[in-house]
């Protein structure tokens, strides 16, 4: 028993750990974020817009209600709460085998043997035996086996978390996305609709004058015509609706039902007043970032635990307990016994190159879990300058259609006042009513597309899955 204590206290003090510890690996981080811009650039950048709650972003009252409702009842945000927990309950599983296991068990028999069996020096007997001991065994980690599963375990939780995470992020972006093109899709409507009406009253007036022989039947077969056209356009939008309601209800968790709105398109308050921040940080604030660099972590630390089971394995065993006849007896001292604790050794011999195999095995894996790593690095980096030319030319694309849309209105009016005055024929009229409508239509899809610009930058930037709790006055912005 001495010598048993003293090599299990010579094994844990001399214990070592197989394999490479982790380190980050090296990546080149540009200086600054291309396409920031000069008014975003020459901004401090200690503080990020990625570092925003996402309800400090999206203003809208009914938005945030729809995305409040989401973060409980979505089931991809449930299923990642559940991953991360079976993730935990593993870390728990593999640190347990650094510890003993003890284990008891307890056996009753009735035994009678036979009169005519194979012993004829044996008389028959009857009687009950009792059994009940207890078992320890313990695996010595000498060379760091589970110590570096334990690890992998760990880190594969932390990835886990990175993943929920990510879910959140992609669950809030996603819905806003989804709420301003529904938005968008109802001014289009709004615009469809009112473009039908002023086509009616225009036909009206257009039939009014072929009535009293002031014009052929042509510029009426004219305005017929863009009145079908914008009647066409309504439908079509209001199936698309529904369709975009359908998916925002998707988001929610929900099945397919109406959803209520809030503030129209062009009262959304999106719009970037805080710089990008700084390049190196953006490595900490996204969530997938972080879980490909976790996913490295757990990989590097299975190359120590397949280098591990190169080498012997340790173990320690013992036995103890009560067996007796007479039940009577079972806990006497006359009924004890024990095994003394010992240690035992496998160490591999000949296994066909399976375990060398093992090891090359998880380096590979190791090496793919890095350069993904540095892809999730090198997108994370395009989709930021994405996001921030998308921001900075989307404002001028919309500056200009705003222009054009102010431009063929009073065009259009001029040309309905030539055409009523006789002065230019009625394919003017029809031209630049044409022309404004679609103006009009385009316009609507170039302002949505600069706010969706707008919470693009903001994902790539590591934003949306903040979930702290909201302050009290957030709602009332």
């Amino acid at each position: 028993m001495r010598i048993c204590l003293i090599m299990l206290l010579f094994m844990l003090v001399c214990g070592c750990t197989l394999g490479p510890d982790y380190q980050r690996p090296g990546y080149p981080v540009p200086p600054t974020f291309r396409g920031a811009g000069p008014d975003l650039s020459k901004q401090p950048a200690e503080v990020s817009f990625g570092d925003l709650k996402w309800f400090e972003v999206f203003k809208d009252q009914k938005l945030q209600e729809l995305i409040h409702i989401a973060l409980q009842e979505n089931y991809d945000v449930q299923i990642a709460a559940q991953r991360v927990m079976a993730a935990r309950e593993q870390v728990t599983i593999q640190r347990s085998y650094l510890f003993p296991t003890l284990n008891t068990n307890g056996q009753l028999e009735s035994l009678r043997t036979s009169e005519r069996g194979f012993s004829v020096l044996a008389p028959q007997q009857e009687r009950m035996a009792g059994l009940i001991f207890g078992d320890l065994s313990w695996e010595l980690d000498f060379f760091g086996r589970i110590r570096r599963a334990t690890e992998a375990a760990r880190a594969e939780f932390y990835a886990s978390e990175e993943n929920r995470k990510f879910v959140i992020q992609t669950l809030v972006t996603d819905l806003a996305r989804a709420y301003i093109e529904l938005r968008a899709l109802d001014q289009q409507l709004d615009i469809s609709n009112r473009t039908v009406k002023v086509r009616e009253e225009s036909l009206k007036l257009v039939k009014a004058r072929f009535d009293y022989g002031w014009d052929s039947q042509t510029p009426v077969l004219m305005t017929e015509n863009l009145v079908y056209g914008a009647r066409a356009v309504v439908p079509d939008l209001q199936r698309a609706i529904e369709q975009q309601e359908n998916r925002i209800t998707t988001l929610l968790g929900r099945n397919p039902g109406p959803v209520s709105r809030g503030k129209p398109l062009l009262k959304q308050k999106l719009s970037v007043t805080i710089p990008p921040g700084m390049t190196s940080a953006l490595l900490e604030r996204r969530p997938d970032v972080r879980f490909a660099e976790e996913s490295l972590v757990a990989a590097n630390a299975r190359i120590g635990e397949a280098k591990a089971l190169l080498f012997p394995n340790i173990r320690i065993t013992g036995v103890a307990g009560w067996e007796s006849a007479a039940l009577k007896s079972l806990f006497s001292a006359h009924a004890s016994f024990w095994d003394v604790i010992s240690p035992g050794i496998t160490q591999p011999i000949f296994n066909a190159g399976r375990l060398r195999a093992n090891v090359r095995a998880t380096e590979a894996l190791q090496q793919e879990a890095l350069l993904n790593y540095k892809k999730s690095i090198q997108q994370a980096f395009r989709e930021v300058s994405d996001a921030l030319v998308g921001v900075r030319r989307l404002r001028e694309v919309r500056l200009e259609a705003e222009k054009q849309v102010q431009a063929l209105t009073k065009q259009t009016d001029l040309a309905n006042q030539r055409y009523f005055g006789g002065v230019t024929p009625y394919l003017e009229v029809l031209d630049s009513d044409r022309q404004l409508f679609e103006a009009e239509l385009r316009l609507t899809q170039v302002q949505a597309n600069e706010l969706l610009a707008v919470i693009a930058l903001y994902r790539a930037l590591g934003g949306g899955w903040q979930t702290a709790s909201e302050p009290a006055d957030s709602q009332n912005q």
